[in-house]
C-alpha cells in the first residue's frame, strides 16, 4: 500500500484459508432488462456459475521496504479455473483510496489485478454481466491478507498467504440465447433439459476467444484452493459421525446414571 496510507491494520492472517459460502446469489432480471432485451426466457430452469474470488500475497523478502512489503493479486476465477468471460463482461476492483487510480476496471478475462503495498484492507469487487445474461451488477467484498497467523512460522518468499471464497451465482429462468451459449461450457452448471425444449441454434464462436481467460495454466494456479463438492460432502459426513458418536456417549452416561441407586444419583438444583 502506498506510503500515504495511515493506520491500516497489519494483523496476522491465515497462511492459506478458504471459505465455502452456502448462500447463493440470485440474479433476477429487472423490468428494464426485459424491455431492452426482448427474448424468450426458459421457465423452470436455473443456470449455476461456481466462482472463486480471493487474493494471493507474496512477501518480497530482502526487497521489502516499509511501503512495499508484499506483492499481491486479487482475482475472480472459475471454481475449476475455467474462463468466465462467457458470463462476465467486466470486473471493477475498488482498492484503498490511497492507491493511484483506486478504481480498476478489467474488461476481459482473466479478471484480476496485481499491486504492491504493506497494509491490509477490504477490496470491493463488482461483476458486470453480458447483455443477454443480466443487467444488474453483483457486488462482492474480500479482505486482503498479507500476514500469516502466529505459529505458522516465519514469512517466506516461496509460500504466499492465500485467502479464497467459493460462491455460486444462480440465474433463474435464463434467456434462451444465454442458455444455448453456456450449456456445454465446462465452467457452467446447466441442469438436464427436457427433450421437448426448443432452443435456438448454437452460435459459432471463435475458438481463440472461447479460452482466452482460462486460468488452468495461470502462474498462480499451484496456489489456488481446490474447491470440491466431494471433499465437502466427506467433511460433512465426518462431522456427522463425530456428532453421532458424541450423542451415543451421552446416552450411555445417562443410562448409567439411571441405573445407579437413588442415593448415588446427583441431586438437581
Amino acid at each position: 500500500m502506498p506510503e500515504t496510507l495511515q493506520g491500516e491494520s497489519q494483523s496476522d492472517g491465515n497462511e492459506s484459508a478458504s471459505k465455502l459460502q452456502r448462500s447463493i446469489n440470485i440474479i433476477r432480471p429487472s423490468e428494464d432488462s426485459e424491455k431492452k432485451i426482448a427474448m424468450k426466457r426458459v421457465k423452470d430452469v436455473e443456470i449455476c456459475v461456481p466462482v472463486v474470488y480471493g487474493t494471493i500475497a507474496f512477501w518480497l523478502g530482502r526487497k521489502a521496504s516499509e511501503t512495499q512489503s508484499h506483492r499481491w493479486t486479487v482475482y475472480v476465477r472459475g471454481a475449476t479455473n475455467e474462463d468466465l468471460g462467457i458470463v462476465i463482461k467486466r470486473a471493477v476492483f475498488q482498492l484503498h483510496p490511497s492507491f493511484n487510480n483506486p478504481v480498476r476496471v478489467v474488461e476481459s478475462p482473466p479478471f484480476e489485478l496485481s499491486e504492491c503495498g504493506w497494509g491490509e484492507f477490504e477490496i470491493a469487487i463488482s461483476l458486470f454481466f453480458h447483455n443477454d445474461v443480466c443487467d444488474k451488477q453483483l457486488d462482492l467484498y474480500h479482505h486482503l491478507k498479507l500476514y500469516a497467523e502466529e505459529g505458522s512460522g516465519p514469512q517466506s518468499i516461496k509460500k504466499p498467504v492465500v485467502v479464497e471464497t467459493y460462491n455460486e451465482i444462480v440465474f433463474p429462468e435464463p434467456p434462451a440465447n444465454f442458455l444455448v451459449r453456456v450449456q456445454n461450457h465446462p465452467a457452467i452448471v446447466v441442469p438436464g433439459l427436457p427433450a421437448t425444449l426448443n432452443l435456438p441454434p448454437v452460435p459459432i464462436e471463435d475458438a481463440h476467444e472461447s479460452d482466452r481467460g482460462d486460468t488452468k495454466a495461470h502462474t498462480l494456479s499451484p496456489w489456488f484452493v481446490n474447491f470440491s463438492e466431494a471433499d465437502e460432502l466427506l467433511k460433512l459426513a465426518a462431522a456427522r459421525q463425530q456428532v453421532q458418536a458424541h450423542i451415543i456417549k451421552l446416552r450411555r452416561q445417562l443410562s448409567m446414571i439411571d441405573e445407579l441407586p437413588q442415593s448415588f444419583k446427583p441431586v438437581s438444583a
